[in-house]
């Protein structure tokens, strides 16, 4: 598993946010989740579209939403969207060795 975590202010609201990624399927496909939050300011649904907005302005990618039956919302990345997060030199080297550990 490769945990990518990013702190960022979205519209004046500090949050702290976490991407879990694995590989899964016959194909191996890196997919990566994170869950929006119901414990800061307008709920699940506005911590869901923040942490959107986040991923594509640092991947140039918007992230697929599902909003679940029991009220959880999860953000899926997959492989493109890890490109994006490995042009930053902080995540870069950790997600090339994650990517080569985990590739088949």
């Amino acid at each position: 598993m490769l945990r990518i975590k990013i702190t960022a202010e979205v519209d004046g609201i500090k949050s702290e946010y976490t991407i879990t990624c694995g590989r899964y399927g016959k194909l191996n496909a890196a997919l990566g989740r994170a869950y929006a939050r119901a414990d800061v300011p307008g709920g699940r649904k506005a911590d869901a579209e923040r942490l959107a907005a986040l991923i594509k302005a640092l991947t140039g990618r918007e992230p697929r939403i599902i909003e679940r039956g029991d009220g959880q919302i999860v953000l899926e990345c997959y492989g493109e969207h890890l490109d994006g997060f490995a042009r930053y030199a902080e995540l870069a080297e950790a997600i090339r060795r994650w990517q080569e550990e985990t590739s088949r």
